[in-house]
C-alpha cells in the first residue's frame, strides 16, 4: 500500500482520518526539506538552488551527498508535474560532468573527509512531489539511473510525511583501479581491526548465512539492496542496515540504525560503536557467525526496520 493514512484518537476513543494537503507554495516544501535534510533523508545538505551554468541553463533546487557518499540531486513540486523526473534526471548530466565543482562545494560545506570519500558510481535522483503519474513510476526503471520518487503530505500541526513510492536502483559504474586501491587502504584504516582484510561481498563460507540476513533484512519487500565499494547497504529512505565480510574470522559484521544504550550489549556479539570510525552507517554493531547469533540479531534488526 503506497498512500499513507494518518489518523488522529479523538475524545470519544474513536480515531478519526486527517486529511492531507499540499504545500501552498513549492518553496515552503524546498526550505523544510533543506533544514533537516539529513534526518528525512539520509542526506547531509550541500547547496540550495545552484546554477548550473550557461550551456545547461539550469537551476538544481537542492544538492547533498548521502550516508554511503553518493552525490543526490533534489527536486521538489508542490503538486503533481509530468516534466520533475525529466528535469531532475537532466541535472545528472551537468553533476557528472562537473565533479570538481560538486567536490568544491562539498569541501567548503562539509569537509574535506567527505569530499575525498564522495562514491560517483551511481549518483541519486530524489523527486518531493504530491503524487507522481503513472506512466512517470515506470519509466523511471527503464532511465538507467538512480531515482527515488517521494511523495508528501502536509497534516494539522505541522505534520509532514514522507513516503518513498518507487526506487530505481539504477546501473552502477565500477571505480577505476586507483580509486578502488585509495579506497581499500582508507577502509583498512578506518576498520576497529586494521589487521583482519574486510570484503563488501560474501566469501565462499560465509555465502549460506549472508542469504538468511539478507532474507532477514528484506522479508519486508521494500528494502534496497545495495553493493557499496565496503559493504552492502540495506535501505529504504535510509539505510537500516550495512553489513561487511570478515573472511579471516568467519563473520558478518552488520551495522544497525539502533540506539546502543537502549541494548543490553553482550561482549563479541552486540557493541556501541558510536564515536569509533567503521564503514556504512549505524550506532550499534552486531557480529554474525552462525544462523543462531542471527536468530538472537532477530529483535534488533526488527527495531531497525522500525526505525527507519
Amino acid at each position: 500500500m503506497t498512500d499513507l493514512k494518518v489518523f488522529r484518537l479523538g475524545l470519544d476513543g474513536q480515531d478519526v482520518e486527517l486529511r492531507g494537503s499540499t504545500m501552498s507554495l513549492e518553496v515552503e516544501l524546498q526550505r523544510r526539506v533543506e533544514s533537516s535534510m539529513e534526518a528525512m533523508l539520509g542526506i547531509r545538505f550541500v547547496a540550495s538552488e545552484y546554477p548550473t551554468g550557461p550551456w545547461h541553463r539550469g537551476r538544481i533546487d537542492s544538492l547533498g551527498l548521502d550516508e554511503n557518499g553518493t552525490p543526490v540531486v533534489i527536486e521538489y513540486k508542490k503538486g503533481s508535474d509530468h516534466g520533475v523526473v525529466t528535469q531532475a534526471v537532466s541535472y545528472l548530466s551537468w553533476l557528472k560532468s562537473s565533479r570538481h565543482e560538486f567536490k568544491a562545494l562539498v569541501q567548503e560545506k562539509l569537509g574535506a573527509e567527505a569530499a575525498e570519500s564522495i562514491d560517483w558510481r551511481n549518483p541519486r535522483v530524489v523527486c518531493i512531489a504530491a503524487d507522481f503519474f503513472r506512466h512517470d513510476r515506470t519509466a523511471i526503471y527503464l532511465m538507467g539511473q538512480r531515482i527515488d520518487l517521494v511523495r508528501y503530505r502536509i497534516f494539522d500541526d505541522g505534520l509532514l510525511s514522507l513516503l518513498l513510492v518507487e526506487s530505481a536502483p539504477g546501473v552502477a559504474v565500477a571505480a577505476g583501479p586507483r580509486a578502488a586501491v585509495e579506497r581499500a587502504g582508507d577502509a583498512l584504516e578506518a576498520a576497529p581491526s586494521s589487521a583482519e582484510a574486510i570484503v563488501a561481498e560474501p566469501p565462499a563460507p560465509l555465502r549460506a548465512l549472508y542469504e538468511e540476513l539478507c532474507g532477514a533484512l528484506t522479508k519486508s519487500g521494500d528494502v534496497e539492496v545495495e553493493a557499496k565499494l565496503h559493504y552492502v547497504a540495506f535501505r529504504r529512505m535510509r539505510n537500516l542496515a550495512c553489513a561487511l565480510f570478515r573472511p579471516a574470522s568467519q563473520t558478518i559484521v552488520v551495522y544497525l540504525r539502533v540506539d546502543p544504550e537502549s541494548v543490553a550489549l553482550e561482549e563479541g556479539f552486540t557493541r556501541d560503536v558510536r564515536g569509533i570510525g567503521h564503514l556504512g552507517t549505524g550506532d550499534l554493531e552486531v557480529r554474525i557467525r552462525s544462523v543462531a547469533d542471527l536468530e538472537r540479531a532477530a529483535p534488533l534488526i526488527q527495531r531497525a526496520f522500525d526505525a527507519a
